[in-house]
């Protein structure tokens, strides 16, 4: 990723962002900007009951996510290579699923005013798969809070990451099914994406005979 100063890495629950964002990180010494899924105190109950804790859950999320690009408004972004295992705007990609209106309007306050300081990435890798694959993972990782995570919250998920970067144009995207592709097992792959990565460009997706 020779170059390429903030990449992000995103996706669905379950895609793992997280997994990728390390190994990139560990090969090219960039430095890591990861979620912090276990200190949301509100988490585990928004996913028993959406409806009272889906905003305190999107607010502490927005907030965290606000104080880690933090460093990006010190000029560390111009002097060292950045990987994270979130986009910034996608955030209220989950709030516009789940938020009342009346919810989602405050949110909106939040976030334009925590928004406007945070850089467009330099690319965006986007891991997709189907859902039962989603769920496998999920359970196999074995977080109690997950447990109660709907097949159909994932699809609606699912939908809304897939229109999203349909029309996203701030940055170069290249979409994985992690269903057809192991990056961890599969050198060729892997390989492949950091070609890309060195010399971003447009909407691809891998595999396509490898980017070649």
């Amino acid at each position: 990723m020779s170059g390429q100063r903030y990449v992000v890495i995103d996706g669905p629950i379950g895609a793992g962002k997280t997994t990728l964002a390390r190994r990139l990180a560990a090969d090219s010494g960039a430095r890591l900007l990861l979620e912090q899924p276990e200190n949301n105190p509100f988490l585990p109950r928004f996913y028993r009951d959406p409806t009272t804790g889906a905003l305190p859950a999107q607010l502490v999320f927005l907030l965290q996510r606000a104080g880690q690009c933090e460093a990006f408004a010190q000029g560390d972004l111009f002097d060292e290579q950045w990987i994270a295992d979130f986009l910034f705007d996608k955030d209220r990609l989950f709030a516009e699923l789940t938020l009342s209106q009346a919810d989602l309007k405050l949110y909106d306050t939040v976030f334009e005013r925590l928004a406007w300081s945070v850089p467009a990435p330099s690319a965006v890798i986007y891991l997709t798969a189907p859902v039962d694959v989603l769920m496998e993972r999920i359970a196999e990782r074995g977080r109690s809070y997950e447990a109660t995570i709907s097949r159909d919250y994932l699809a609606d998920l699912s939908a809304v990451y897939a229109r999203y970067f349909a029309a996203y144009r701030a940055a170069p995207v290249i979409e994985i099914d992690v269903s057809q592709v192991d990056l961890a097992a599969q050198v060729g792959t892997y390989t492949a994406l950091q070609q890309w990565l060195s010399q971003p460009k447009g909407y691809a997706r891998l595999p396509e005979s490898l980017l070649l």
